[in-house]
């Protein structure tokens, strides 16, 4: 019996640390809890300008691309006529499709072959480079403005700098801006000059490129341009995808430069006539908003579309390190 009681006596007290460790996890839990409701409450300024500010601008765009609004009236519910219209009764919004699509496949390339050679030229060890890499990227922290824009304007007049050059050589250069034939290869060229974002990435990735695979190669007799297209190449892949990735949105997506040398008009003769470009003009010259919506949320199908094919062809040309 004695044993018996020790028994039942001593229960309890080994059950103790158990109890003890069950008080200790709801204490734990309630510290999380009061953790994460801090957490919220100084999230929540963001949370509130995403909501807010984002999110209902995006569903009410949604709504209204269904809508005949004009900024004054309430919306009229129209159903897909906003979509019927642009898609089979606008020929200028055709037309803007068409000079958005020669600015992204002409530019694009263009700026990701040009930031990739002078990447590859400042890899070489050279002296002052951070003050090279300073440089070559400040026309991507000014090229979207509105002065250089301007400045691009001044450059391709009749009388501007690039004639000048010509003058020079004994050829009497066109107004570049004027002729259709001709200004929308000076936004391209305005898009090219801004090849510092993607040469700093370019370089960046240069630098993680191992020196011992350039001996072994130099070893077994590869010159210059069989490192470049055996090495540097495939291992720098998912850095070209990166890039022309974020370069192709962001080409889709141009406006100032457009805006500032065609006056805001897309001319001449909509040469220069944007998908951004014709969309301001239908929400906020004409007061189109419902189709301004509309061709918004096309152009975000239309870049969905354009990354999802970049993503999937990454399978057969993007290399990583990790592959066997």
């Amino acid at each position: 019996m004695d044993g018996h009681q020790t028994i039942s006596a001593a229960a309890p007290a080994a059950a103790s640390p158990g109890a003890s460790k069950r008080r200790r996890s709801r204490r734990g839990i309630g510290m999380t809890a009061e953790q994460n409701g801090a957490a919220f409450l100084f999230l929540s300024p963001w949370i509130l300008g995403v909501v807010c500010l984002t999110l209902g601008p995006i569903l009410a765009s949604l709504y209204l691309s269904f809508t005949t609004y004009d900024l004054f009236n309430a919306p009229v519910w129209a159903g897909l006529e906003n979509y019927r219209r642009l898609l089979f009764e606008d020929p200028r919004y055709v037309q803007a499709v068409k000079v958005t699509f020669t600015y992204v496949f002409l530019s694009v390339p263009l700026k990701l072959a040009f930031a990739l050679a002078v990447a590859v030229m400042l890899n070489r060890g050279l002296s002052g480079l951070g003050l090279y890499r300073g440089i070559y990227y400040l026309p991507s922290l000014l090229g979207g403005s509105v002065a250089v824009a301007i400045m691009w304007r001044q450059i391709f007049s009749y009388d501007g700098l690039i004639n000048q050059i010509l003058l020079w050589f004994g050829i009497d250069g066109p107004s570049w801006i004027s002729n259709p034939d001709y200004a929308l290869y000076t936004l391209v060229s305005l898009a090219v000059w801004q090849f510092g974002s993607p040469m700093i990435i370019f370089l960046a990735g240069l630098k993680q490129i191992p020196q011992d695979l350039y001996d072994a190669a130099a070893v077994d007799g590869a010159g210059p341009v069989t490192k470049f297209v055996r090495i540097t190449l495939p291992l720098l892949t998912p850095i070209i995808l990166f890039n022309f990735i974020m370069q192709m949105i962001g080409a889709f997506q141009a406006f100032t430069p457009s805006f500032i040398i065609s006056n805001g008009t897309g001319g001449p003769a909509d040469s220069t006539l944007f998908y951004t470009l014709y969309l301001y003009e239908q929400g906020f010259t004409n007061f189109q908003m419902g189709y301004a919506s509309a061709m918004a949320w096309v152009l975000v199908g239309i870049i969905a579309t354009a990354t999802a094919i970049a993503f999937m062809s990454a399978r057969y040309w993007v290399h990583y390190g990790d592959e066997r």
